[in-house]
């Protein structure tokens, strides 16, 4: 399993941008599939995106899509959520994921995104 880091969460307005970003550790980072779920509070942990270990393919929920983009950097460890035109309803805790077969995931600790409307 590889250790996740997450960072970039903040407060931001409606309409506005937040880039996220999750720094693994480890030498194999390149071969796990990486993604984003997202908590809010009352709610259950549901997906947001995910990329594939060489960045090839993305996916995204309906509810973010032509909003977010995820992308990787294999040489920095690191994958990044970027979040434009952001509404109210984004407002949750943000959450980096790794999986590759025959492996757990791995989770970070999470990163609070608060939209103010």
């Amino acid at each position: 399993q590889v250790q996740l880091v997450e960072s970039g969460g903040g407060v931001v307005q409606a309409g506005g941008s937040l880039r996220l970003s999750c720094a693994a550790s480890g030498r194999t980072f390149s071969t796990y599939n990486m993604g984003w779920f997202r908590q809010a509070p009352g709610k259950e942990r549901e997906f947001v995106a995910r990329i594939n270990s060489n960045g090839g393919t993305t996916y995204y929920a309906d509810s973010v899509k032509g909003r977010f983009t995820i992308s990787r950097d294999n040489a920095k460890n690191t994958v990044y959520l970027q979040m434009n035109s952001l509404k109210p309803e984004d407002t949750a805790v943000y959450y980096c994921y790794a999986t590759r077969v025959l492996e757990a995931n791995s989770w970070g600790q999470g990163t609070q995104v608060t939209v103010s409307s």
